[in-house]
Protein backbone atom coordinates (compact mmCIF):
# COMPACT_ATOMS: atom_id res chain seq x y z
CA UNK A 1 0.00 0.00 0.00
CA UNK A 2 1.06 3.15 -1.36
CA UNK A 3 1.05 6.45 1.66
CA UNK A 4 1.36 10.46 0.62
CA UNK A 5 4.75 10.32 2.04
CA UNK A 6 5.95 8.08 -0.74
CA UNK A 7 3.81 9.44 -3.35
CA UNK A 8 5.52 13.07 -2.10
CA UNK A 9 9.35 11.03 -1.87
CA UNK A 10 8.81 9.79 -5.44
CA UNK A 11 7.56 13.28 -7.03
CA UNK A 12 10.16 14.92 -4.80
CA UNK A 13 12.95 12.74 -5.90
CA UNK A 14 12.24 13.63 -9.71
CA UNK A 15 12.33 17.51 -8.88
CA UNK A 16 15.67 16.88 -7.49
CA UNK A 17 17.01 15.22 -10.20
CA UNK A 18 16.02 18.23 -12.44
CA UNK A 19 17.64 20.30 -9.67
CA UNK A 20 20.93 18.15 -10.55
CA UNK A 21 20.73 18.50 -14.21
CA UNK A 22 20.00 22.20 -13.73
CA UNK A 23 23.05 22.21 -11.54
CA UNK A 24 25.35 20.22 -13.76
CA UNK A 25 24.98 22.16 -16.98
CA UNK A 26 25.62 25.45 -15.00
CA UNK A 27 22.32 26.73 -15.48
CA UNK A 28 21.09 27.38 -11.99
CA UNK A 29 18.12 29.67 -11.14
CA UNK A 30 18.58 33.06 -8.74
CA UNK A 31 17.88 31.03 -5.67
CA UNK A 32 17.78 33.94 -3.76
CA UNK A 33 14.51 35.04 -5.48
CA UNK A 34 13.46 31.54 -5.60
CA UNK A 35 13.29 31.18 -1.85
CA UNK A 36 11.69 34.31 -1.55
CA UNK A 37 8.93 33.36 -3.63
CA UNK A 38 8.57 30.24 -1.33
CA UNK A 39 7.21 32.32 1.49
CA UNK A 40 4.24 33.48 -0.26
CA UNK A 41 4.01 29.99 -1.78
CA UNK A 42 3.86 27.92 1.06
CA UNK A 43 2.02 30.70 3.17
CA UNK A 44 -0.92 30.47 1.02
CA UNK A 45 -0.93 27.15 0.77
CA UNK A 46 -0.97 26.40 4.66
CA UNK A 47 -4.28 28.80 4.25
CA UNK A 48 -5.93 27.37 1.52
CA UNK A 49 -4.67 23.83 2.96
CA UNK A 50 -6.24 24.01 6.34
CA UNK A 51 -9.70 25.85 4.74
CA UNK A 52 -10.37 22.91 2.68
CA UNK A 53 -9.41 20.34 5.16
CA UNK A 54 -11.20 22.38 8.24
CA UNK A 55 -14.44 22.36 5.99
CA UNK A 56 -14.28 18.65 4.98
CA UNK A 57 -14.09 19.32 1.43
CA UNK A 58 -10.77 17.60 1.54
CA UNK A 59 -10.24 14.89 3.27
CA UNK A 60 -7.39 12.13 3.89
CA UNK A 61 -7.47 8.88 4.91
CA UNK A 62 -5.44 8.61 8.48
CA UNK A 63 -3.74 5.56 7.60
CA UNK A 64 -2.18 6.75 4.43
CA UNK A 65 -0.47 10.27 6.38
CA UNK A 66 2.55 10.39 8.56
CA UNK A 67 0.15 12.05 11.02
CA UNK A 68 2.13 15.13 11.48
CA UNK A 69 -0.08 18.29 10.52
CA UNK A 70 0.34 22.05 10.19
CA UNK A 71 -2.94 23.06 11.42
CA UNK A 72 -5.49 20.30 9.87
CA UNK A 73 -3.20 19.98 6.66
CA UNK A 74 -1.08 17.32 6.93
CA UNK A 75 2.53 17.78 6.04
CA UNK A 76 2.15 16.05 2.91
CA UNK A 77 0.43 18.80 1.35
CA UNK A 78 3.30 21.09 1.66
CA UNK A 79 5.38 19.02 -0.58
CA UNK A 80 3.64 19.99 -3.94
CA UNK A 81 4.57 23.68 -3.65
CA UNK A 82 8.31 22.95 -2.64
CA UNK A 83 8.44 21.36 -5.86
CA UNK A 84 6.81 23.38 -7.79
CA UNK A 85 9.04 26.50 -6.42
CA UNK A 86 12.40 24.65 -7.30
CA UNK A 87 11.06 22.59 -10.42
CA UNK A 88 9.53 25.57 -12.46
CA UNK A 89 12.67 27.93 -12.00
CA UNK A 90 15.04 25.01 -12.82
CA UNK A 91 12.98 24.10 -15.63
CA UNK A 92 13.11 27.55 -17.19
CA UNK A 93 17.05 27.57 -16.71
CA UNK A 94 17.15 24.36 -18.27
CA UNK A 95 15.02 25.26 -21.57
CA UNK A 96 16.03 28.87 -21.99
CA UNK A 97 18.29 29.52 -25.04
CA UNK A 98 21.73 29.72 -23.69
CA UNK A 99 23.45 33.26 -24.72
CA UNK A 100 25.89 33.47 -27.17
CA UNK A 101 29.17 35.18 -26.86
CA UNK A 102 29.33 39.09 -28.57
CA UNK A 103 31.57 38.72 -31.54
Amino acid sequence: MSTYLLLDLAFLGTVALVALATWLSRRMPAWRLVALSAIPLLVMTAIFDNVLVGLHIVSYDPDLISGAFLGFAPVEDFSYAIAAVVLLPCLWSLLAPRERPAP
